[in-house]
């Protein structure tokens, strides 16, 4: 296995302009549907599409961000949330539910609602989903659905449904849409 020095030397030497090729090629338009910011069934097709009821909540697997504790503290400064109020420690490796968990994890998620939504998740009658902090979101919503296949990572947004070069695109319904040169140089260069 690579050593993470190594992977970061990569991951730097990556050329901005590939990237964007490999995005432009691929296509992207966010929809604004929220899919990528909602809990989901596991049991469903996975199109995020169904909105939970409360009979349904405890069915509903939680929206899971890996978020850095810096960009968590970029939150703090930029809103009005306290820290346990946007994020939770990764659900993975601990063992229970809410107060009543144990385990270790050394990773943040975004904190989520109810019904397993992302807490900055909000969306109007009409169904158009928004992010109450768009400006100040972490990179990994920054990028989605888009990620960099680099030796020896997971696949930290799911299986991967498109790919060009080492760009990966994950499941989005706004894939395959077409997508300005300078929209694809910006998602590219926050890869």
């Amino acid at each position: 296995m690579e050593s993470l020095e190594s992977e970061l030397d990569r991951a730097r030497d990556l050329a901005i302009d590939d990237l964007a090729d490999a995005i432009e090629s691929i296509g992207f338009e966010c929809t604004r549907c929220g899919a990528c910011c909602k809990g989901y069934d596991p049991d469903s097709d996975g199109d995020g599409e169904e909105k939970a009821t409360d009979d349904a909540d405890a069915d509903r697997e939680p929206h899971t961000a890996t978020v850095f504790p810096d960009e968590i503290r970029d939150l703090e400064d930029a809103t009005d949330y306290d820290w346990r109020d946007m994020a939770r420690p990764m659900p993975y490796g601990l063992d229970g539910d809410g107060d009543d968990q144990s385990g270790e994890t050394f990773e943040w998620a975004l904190q989520t609602d109810a019904c397993g939504d992302c807490t900055f998740y909000e969306e109007s009658e009409d169904g158009t989903g928004s992010c109450s902090v768009h400006d100040d979101r972490p990179l990994i919503c920054q990028t989605y659905p888009f990620s960099v296949a680099l030796g020896g990572t997971s696949q930290p947004m799911g299986e991967a449904v498109d790919g060009e070069g080492m760009v990966r695109a994950h499941e989005c319904e706004g894939l395959g849409r077409d997508i300005s040169r300078s929209e694809a140089e910006e998602l590219a260069a926050a890869l």
